[in-house]
C-alpha cells in the first residue's frame, strides 16, 4: 500500500525516521536514570546517561552498518557508516537536555533531587511529544491517536517504575 502524501508542506522535511531514534534514545536515557538512581551525584548521572546514550548509538550504528551490508551485498564503507550514524542521531541527542537538567542539579541551580526528577519530566514529555508527531504524520486522529501518545508516555513511566521501586525498597 502506498504511503499517503504528507498532511503539511512541513512534514516532508521533518525527518520522521527520527520518531523511532528518540524514542529510543530517551528510553535508553530514562532506563540510566533509573538504575543509576542510587547514585546522588548529579554529575556522576549526568555522565552515566551521556556514555549510556552514546553507547547504545555506537553499537547501533555498528549494528546496522553490519545488517545492511549483508543485506545489500556491499562490504561495509566509512560512506555507509556515516550515512547510518547521521540518520541514527537522535539516539544521543535524546540525551541533550536530560544531562542539561542533571548538570543543572550538579551546579546547585536547582537541588540535585529536582534537577533528577526533572529529568525523568523531560523524558516522559519527549516520549508523549514523538507519540503526537507519530500520530500526525501517520494520520491516526482521535482515540487512536491519543493511544500512541499513550502507550509511549505508558512506556516512560513504566521505567520511572522501576526509578520510584528502587528508592523504595533499596
Amino acid at each position: 500500500m502506498a504511503r499517503p502524501a504528507p498532511a503539511t508542506p512541513g512534514q516532508a522535511t521533518e525527518h520522521p525516521e527520527r520518531i523511532a531514534g528518540t524514542v529510543y534514545g530517551t528510553m535508553v536515557v530514562l532506563a540510566a536514570i533509573a538504575v543509576g538512581t542510587d547514585e546522588r551525584n548529579a554529575w556522576r548521572l549526568a555522565v552515566l546517561v551521556a556514555s549510556s546514550a552514546l553507547a547504545i548509538w555506537l553499537a547501533h550504528v555498528y549494528a546496522h552498518s553490519l545488517g545492511e551490508s549483508i543485506e545489500d551485498g556491499v562490504q561495509i564503507n566509512r560512506t555507509r557508516v556515516s550515512r547510518i550514524a547521521h540518520r541514527e542521531l537522535s539516539i544521543p541527542l535524546a540525551a541533550v537536555v536530560p544531562c542539561v537538567l542533571l548538570v543543572t542539579g550538579a551546579l546547585g541551580v536547582l537541588p540535585e533531587s529536582a534537577a533528577i526528577w526533572c529529568a525523568l519530566g523531560a523524558g516522559i514529555l519527549t516520549l508523549g511529544v514523538q507519540g503526537a508527531r507519530y500520530a500526525r504524520i501517520e494520520r491516526v486522529r482521535g482515540a487512536p491517536g491519543l493511544a500512541v501518545v499513550l502507550i509511549n508516555v505508558l512506556l516512560g513511566l513504566s521505567i520511572v517504575g522501576i526509578k520510584v521501586f528502587i528508592l523504595l525498597f533499596h
